[in-house]
């Protein structure tokens, strides 16, 4: 018999104290378990997303349906994933700073267990893994509530998940899969004092937007990504190519892929003509250019609206756009950027340090691609989105963001 999502809650909330006891070796334990119990189930997990593509089929479009296919290769891939979390470093407990006080007090600022960490996300089963391995690694109890494009892939993904739990005496009752994926059970979770700690939304703008508008709970906003890539006057045009196309093309479903070109107006000339050959024969995915009326002067393309320079396509679609300068650039991006990831294309070291000092977004870039924001690729592990709020986290969120700290303060018998 399904449970109501406050049941769920409630049983979330009352394994957080066993999860915050629980030492490195058996939470380590745990996730190697979990990581044999996905590769072992792969089948059922397999069938169940077949019958989700079934359902999806024709209501989402061909990206979306690759970020909602898992198969052997992406099932092994979240296993491989599980088992990075387990060969992290513990965070809990660690102690983040110590100070030895005149009177003989030592005060240790020490890293604790979040609580209830409630993660909504919407068509990527590989969050499942992600999120419950993070949560349970960083102490606290795990509440997922995917979408329903992806149930049944993610139900087959905790069934395996929970024979590993089990495996190693941890509770199961610390990861829970919300039933319900109507907008009712989100409305819950951001309602839930004193049953969610922290929330944490992963998906598209709407839903984001959402959670931070009216949760009642603490929200961790992990941003949508209208990235940008700035082509400077100083640039190396065969870099920015490499960069641009990789960034946008890579995989563009992903909220770290280039979303707008800005292109320098001294530069524009030679660039454009070789951005539109470069990204418009492609043999698998040609990529449509929707230009400003600047741009459209150069190249042929789709002319670009107001509203393409404040759209995540999550698509082959590309926003390009002629300015004069670099602060026209950065001035830009300020107007426009969700505070992802942008970067800029130059060989001119005070160009980029210019931009680098004066774009406000979660990560910068100097000569790469924006695809590196990723927490494996930072050296940080998986992780559980990319923050672009600056409290208490910004930019991957690893183990460490998933903590919170107490103040320890051990003495001798001293009174004030």
């Amino acid at each position: 018999m399904d449970m109501t999502t406050q049941e769920l809650l409630e049983k979330a909330r009352q394994a957080k104290g066993a999860m915050a006891m629980a030492g490195t070796e058996q939470k380590n334990r745990a996730l190697l378990a979990m990581a044999d119990g996905l590769e072992r189930r792969c089948e059922d997990i397999l069938e169940a997303n077949r019958l989700d593509l079934e359902g999806a089929k024709g209501t989402v479009s061909d990206v979306m349906l690759d970020r909602l296919a898992l198969s052997q290769e992406r099932v092994a891939g979240m296993a491989q994933g599980i088992r990075a979390a387990a060969a992290l470093p513990d965070p809990v407990g660690a102690v983040l700073s110590r100070v030895e006080r005149p009177n003989g007090l030592v005060i240790e600022k020490t890293a604790v267990p979040m609580g209830v960490i409630a993660i909504i996300y919407e068509s990527r089963p590989n969050v499942t893994s992600d999120a419950a391995a993070l949560a349970l690694k960083a102490g606290s109890s795990c509440v997922l509530r995917g979408g329903k494009e992806a149930h049944r892939s993610a139900a087959a993904i905790v069934a395996a998940l929970k024979e590993g739990m089990s495996a190693a005496g941890l509770p199961v009752e610390a990861l829970q899969l919300v039933e319900d994926t109507t907008r009712a059970s989100a409305n819950e979770l951001m309602a839930a004092r004193g049953f969610v700690d922290l929330l944490i939304p992963r998906g598209g703008a709407g839903l984001i937007r959402a959670c931070v508008d009216h949760a009642a709970v603490p929200v961790l906003e992990t941003g949508t990504g209208i990235c940008h890539i700035y082509v400077d006057r100083d640039a190396d045009l065969d870099m920015a190519l490499r960069i641009v196309e990789n960034a946008k093309c890579s995989r563009p479903s992903v909220c770290n892929a280039a979303e707008v070109c800005l292109v320098n107006r001294e530069t524009a000339e030679k660039f454009l003509p070789a951005l539109k050959e470069q990204l418009s024969v492609r043999a698998d995915h040609p990529v449509e250019l929707r230009l400003d009326s600047e741009a459209a002067k150069i190249i042929e393309g789709t002319v670009a609206g107001p509203e393409d320079f404040d759209t995540e396509f999550l698509d082959y679609i590309l926003a390009v756009k002629v300015v004069d300068s670099l602060e026209e650039a950065v001035s830009h991006i300020g107007a426009h950027s969700t505070g992802h990831s942008e970067a800029i294309v130059t060989a001119d070291p005070e160009a980029a340090r210019r931009f680098l000092t004066q774009v406000d977004s979660a990560a910068v870039y100097w000569n790469a691609s924006t695809r590196f924001t990723d927490g494996g690729e930072f050296g940080l592990g998986c992780e559980m989105g990319i923050s672009t709020q600056k409290l208490h986290a910004r930019g991957p969120l690893g183990l460490a963001e998933l903590c919170s700290f107490k103040f320890v303060i051990k003495g001798g018998g001293q009174t004030r």
